[in-house]
C-alpha cells in the first residue's frame, strides 16, 4: 500500500460525491462497507461532529473512503449535526454519535474525526489498539509540528472499552476549545497513555475555515482544573437527547438540538 494520499482540496458537492461512489456496489446504505476477500481486523465507526460544513463534508468523504477501504477495514460513517440555538458542542456530538452507532452494530473501534482534517498518508491506519490513538499528529496550519505534548485534537481513536472505561467525552464543554485536553486527562485518569503514528505517517491538511458563529468557551481551563473530579459525573453516564436519524447513501446522519439541561452535572 502506497503512503502518500493524492490530496485534492477543490469544493465538490454531495451529488458529485454519490455519483462518484455510486459506481461502488459494495458501499451500502449509510456509508457501510466491508471487504470481502478478508476478515477485517478492525469494525470502525467513524464519527463527524458537524455544524454548517456543508462544503467540508465531501472533500472529506473523497479521501476516506478509499483510504479505509485500501486498509481493508469494515466501517461506517456517523455525521453529527447540532442544531439550535446553542453553542457548538463538540464532545457532546461525539457521545450522541457513539450511542448512536452502537445501536447499529458491534463496532470495536470509534474515530472521532473532524470534517476539517485530511490525510495524507494510506499509512495512517484507522485501526484501534491497546491504547487510545491520536491520528492527527502533524497538522499544516500548524506547520505540521504537534502544537504541545497533551495535544489530542483533530482525528484520535478508542476502543469501545477504553470510551465506555473513560465516561466517553464531557457534555459541558459548550463552544470551541478545551474539550480534547479533557479527553487528554480522562484518559491519563483511567490509567491510559496515547500512541501516535511515527514519522510523516500523521500529517493532515485543513480545509481552510473560521469559526463561523461559533464562540470560544471561556469556562473552559475551570473544567479542566476539574478534570478528574468531574470525570465519573460527566459523560456517557448523564447524556440524554433526542435524535432524528436519516440515511444518505454514504452516512447515516443524527441530528440533535442539544442543550445544558440535556446533560445536567451534580455538585463535586
Amino acid at each position: 500500500m502506497k503512503g502518500p494520499i493524492a490530496i485534492n482540496m477543490s469544493e465538490i458537492g454531495m451529488d458529485a460525491i454519490h455519483e462518484l461512489f455510486s459506481k461502488d456496489p459494495t458501499i451500502k446504505l449509510g456509508g457501510h462497507w466491508k471487504p470481502s476477500d478478508c476478515i477485517p481486523r478492525w469494525k470502525v465507526a467513524i464519527l463527524i461532529p458537524f455544524r454548517n460544513r456543508h462544503e467540508h463534508l465531501p472533500v472529506l468523504l473523497r479521501h476516506l473512503i478509499p483510504m479505509l477501504q485500501r486498509q481493508r477495514l469494515q466501517f461506517a460513517f456517523y455525521v453529527v449535526e447540532q442544531v439550535g440555538t446553542q453553542p457548538f458542542n463538540r464532545a457532546m456530538l461525539f457521545n450522541v454519535g457513539f450511542q448512536e452507532a452502537m445501536k447499529d452494530l458491534d463496532w470495536d473501534c470509534l474515530i472521532f474525526h473532524d470534517v476539517d482534517h485530511i490525510p495524507e498518508s494510506n499509512r495512517n491506519y484507522y485501526g484501534c489498539g491497546q491504547m487510545p490513538r491520536h491520528f492527527a499528529t502533524k497538522l499544516d496550519k500548524y506547520m505540521y509540528l504537534l502544537p504541545y505534548t497533551e495535544f489530542f485534537g483533530g482525528v484520535s481513536g478508542l476502543t469501545v472499552e477504553q470510551f465506555r472505561k473513560i465516561n466517553g467525552f464531557p457534555n459541558a464543554f459548550w463552544g470551541w476549545g478545551g474539550e480534547d485536553d479533557d479527553l487528554w486527562n480522562r484518559v491519563q485518569n483511567a490509567g491510559y497513555s496515547v500512541s501516535r503514528p511515527e514519522g510523516d505517517t500523521g500529517k493532515y491538511k485543513s480545509i481552510p475555515h473560521h469559526h463561523r458563529g461559533e464562540v470560544q468557551f471561556l469556562g473552559r481551563y475551570a473544567l479542566l482544573r476539574k478534570s478528574k473530579e468531574r470525570q465519573g459525573l460527566d459523560g456517557l453516564n448523564n447524556l440524554n437527547y433526542f435524535a432524528n436519524i436519516t440515511y444518505d447513501a454514504l452516512y447515516k446522519n443524527i441530528t440533535v438540538n442539544l442543550t445544558p439541561e440535556l446533560a445536567q452535572v451534580t455538585e463535586y
